[in-house]
């Protein structure tokens, strides 16, 4: 656990904002860190790689406060130390972007390993509970009580790419994941959202830049957006007050081949 920075988060309600986000180090989980650093939020850093984590920090802005917590999301005594240094350093917490992914080899459904299944789930799934699991129960116990998590789901929630099996059939078990936790969060003012989106510029996606299989098994160069649209979206959502919740939300770079895919 490494504190960055000591800094003055503050909400436009005046009341101290806190955020955890899994995945901080790189792509999406950089670029909402960053942007709800700026919005004056207390941002704690979830992800395996501690210099990748304190290079989010650096960028994050001056008089922010922010914590780098080391957390495997597939280990749930990680899972539980992260939550235990969010309540030990701040008290509450506010939001969390459960955002921490991984795509796994895209090979043909029959070449797809047991390990390299597992290794999706263990992180797309179970991960995700393990994290909302940790929130919810934080957000459960503290005064005010309540808080959001939003779920970074994918457009593979609802369609799938070639040779993306394991991916699909997590993100599709995301949104189950996210209508359970929006329903058991109600009476304890526990919000729950999804953001599926679509080409974002990430490693994740660099594929997209010099051609990705394509249905009709061609491959094609597909367009991509800026992180920083995902991360507005996030912020928008997560600056809401708890009597409204976007419950599913699509950013997507506009001509990708979504609409209309297969």
């Amino acid at each position: 656990m490494t504190e960055i920075n000591e800094g003055r988060p503050a909400g436009a309600d005046g009341v101290p904002k806190v955020a955890a986000v899994t995945g901080a180090g790189s792509g999406i989980g950089r670029a909402v860190s960053l942007e709800l650093a700026r919005a004056g939020w207390s941002v704690v850093l979830a992800g395996r790689r501690v210099a990748a984590l304190e290079e989010t920090a650096r960028l994050a802005r001056e008089g922010a406060a922010v914590l780098a917590v080391r957390t495997d999301v597939t280990r749930p005594d990680d899972v539980d130390a992260l939550f235990r240094a969010v309540r030990e350093q701040f008290g509450r917490l506010d939001l969390l972007f459960n955002n921490a992914g991984s795509f796994g080899p895209p090979v043909p459904l029959e070449e797809l390993t047991h390990e390299d299944w597992r290794s999706v789930v263990d992180v797309n799934l179970t991960g995700a509970f393990l994290c909302a699991q940790g929130a919810f129960r934080l957000m459960k116990d503290q005064d005010p009580q309540g808080g959001r998590i939003i779920n970074n789901g994918s457009i593979s929630a609802h369609v799938p790419r070639p040779h993306s099996i394991a991916y699909t059939a997590t993100k599709h078990a995301v949104t189950g994941l996210t209508k359970s936790l929006s329903l058991d969060g109600r009476t304890y003012g526990i919000a729950c959202g999804q953001i599926d989106i679509g080409n974002a510029a990430t490693e994740m996606t660099e594929r997209m830049r010099t051609g990705i299989l394509q249905a009709n098994g061609t491959l094609a160069v597909e367009p991509v957006m800026d992180t920083a649209d995902v991360a507005r979206t996030i912020l928008h959502m997560a600056s809401l007050p708890l009597e409204a919740n976007v419950q599913f939300a699509t950013v997507m770079a506009t001509a990708m081949p979504y609409i209309g895919r297969g």
